[in-house]
């Protein structure tokens, strides 16, 4: 896609790829222009598509927006919600945020240039889901108020100095619950991956991220998998484990499909 670009024309936004459907979309999924999203098909694959106006979706515009958390948060939740309902009828491969095309051909070209990985990808994750487990070392109680009566230097050292020591206690039980953790649910698991830890900044969450992980699971196995998360976790002073899910196999749709671990 070049720079150039006439902020009339309606550009084509490529949520994931599926095989046919044969059928609609489920009622009430709504993509960028607030329609149901279309479906391009060719070569048995088909595209989710929706169109976007040039004037947010071309390359100069786009990168300003790639700046603007909300505008990526509303941006990634759209995509979000159209992908979740396909993979509640399909196995979708979601791609990348801000996939564009200029025109129905240029889809039919990202499918012909992406036909060998869409199709073995569709394979790989069929009747797989995802889901996410986190785990936080959750921040200790904050310094006491001030005393009116006088602190010695030698005590404000102490104080300080068992405020560390219990932060890193945390830290150390949280590393080890999330090595423990990580490795009995890639038994469970086809597949396991490992991503880099949030920032408190931008998740919102309370405490920090120590592990970061996703998890691809049969869709039948996954009720197992679940209470092994919920049931099976030792509780640990300050360390809290979150489960997100079911999710479409987001972190195992590239090449390589997650079956080895990134940090």
């Amino acid at each position: 896609m070049t720079d150039e670009y006439d902020p009339r024309v309606e550009l084509l936004y490529v949520y994931a790829v599926t095989r046919p459907l044969g059928r609609g979309l489920p009622d009430g999924v709504r993509g960028f222009d607030g329609e149901p999203p279309e479906l391009i098909e060719h070569r048995g694959l088909c595209a989710a598509v929706s169109r976007v106006p040039a004037e947010d979706f071309n390359a100069i515009p786009l990168r300003a927006h790639l700046e603007d958390m909300d505008w990526l948060a509303a941006t990634a939740r759209t995509h979000a919600a159209v992908v979740a309902a396909l993979a509640t009828i399909t196995c979708p491969v979601p791609l990348r945020l801000a996939t564009v095309c200029r025109d129905e051909d240029g889809v039919r070209r990202l499918l012909d240039s992406g036909h060998a990985r869409f199709t073995a990808a569709i394979e790989r994750l069929d009747g797989r889901i995802e889901w996410g487990v986190k785990v936080y070392a959750q921040a200790g109680p904050p310094d006491p108020a001030p005393q009116p009566q006088a602190v010695t230097g030698r005590d404000y050292l102490r104080r300080r100095l068992g405020q560390r020591q219990s932060r890193d206690d945390t830290w150390r039980r949280a590393g080890l619950l999330s090595r423990a953790l990580h490795a009995e649910l890639c038994e469970r698991a086809e597949a396991g991956r490992l991503h880099r830890p949030q920032s408190a900044r931008l998740s919102g969450e309370p405490g920090e991220n120590v592990l970061n992980a996703a998890y691809l699971v049969p869709r039948e196995q996954s009720e197992e998998f679940v209470s092994a998360v919920r049931d099976g976790i030792p509780r640990v002073e300050g360390v809290r484990v979150e489960l997100t899910g079911p999710w479409a196999p987001y972190s195992f749709a590239g090449p390589g499909g997650g079956q080895e671990e990134t940090a």
